[in-house]
Parts: C-alpha cells; structure tokens; sequence
C-alpha cells in the first residue's frame, strides 16, 4: 500500500523542493544591502513599516481584484479552446459551444464596461 503513494510523495518532495530552493539560494548566495529605496513604497501606496492600523487607499485593492476577475476568464478559455477542434467535429453542438463562450464573453465585455464607467478603473 505505501508504494502506491510513493509518486505522490515524490511529487510532494520534488515540488516543495522547486519552491524552496530558489528563496535558500537567494537568502544564501545574494548580498543584504538595505536601503532607503527598497524599503519606500512599491505598490501599496503606503510605507512599508508603520502603523498596521493606520488609513489607507483602497483604490489599490480594488484595481487589484479587478485584474484578478478580469484575468481569470483565461482560465475558463484555455479549456474550451483546446477542445474545440473537437466540438466541431462533433457537428451540432459546436454552434452551442461557441454561442455560450461569446455570451460568457459578452458579460465580461459588459462588466468591464461598466466599471469603467463608473470610474473604478482611474488612479488619480
């Protein structure tokens, strides 16, 4: 029974590997200089290490989950693009296939539309 999940073991092991050894060797082998501008804020619009309860603007995070629900459509896509081939050869059914990835398209168009309208996208 163990030799059965020892490939899941394998698996587990060679990609907690992959994970680690990159931030190891970096830690080990890169030098540690700190300085003013890597510690100014990046991103986030606020400094690194102040207060954790202090004010700050959401525009940032909002923008953020946006790209993540706009850029998540790829994930659906890759699966219907890949085996559309096959749906056309199975005649009928692609037109049903193709017509409810356009309507899901669509929604997106829309949604995308409408944010922009309303002004969730501008970073003054």
């Amino acid at each position: 029974m163990l030799e059965s999940y020892f490939p899941v073991l394998m698996f587990m092991l060679v990609g907690l590997g992959f994970g680690l050894a990159p931030v190891i060797l970096g830690r080990l082998l890169a030098p540690y200089r700190p300085d003013s501008e890597k510690n100014s804020p990046y991103e986030c619009g606020f400094e690194a290490f102040e207060d954790a309860r202090m004010k700050f603007d959401v525009r940032y995070y909002l923008i953020a989950i946006l790209f993540i629900l706009f850029d998540l459509e790829i994930a659906f896509l890759f699966p219907w693009a890949t085996v559309f081939q096959e749906f056309i050869a199975a005649g009928e059914i692609a037109w049903f296939v193709f017509g409810s990835v356009m309507v899901f398209l669509a929604v997106l168009v829309i949604g995308y539309i409408v944010e922009w309208k309303n002004g969730a996208l501008d970073w003054e």
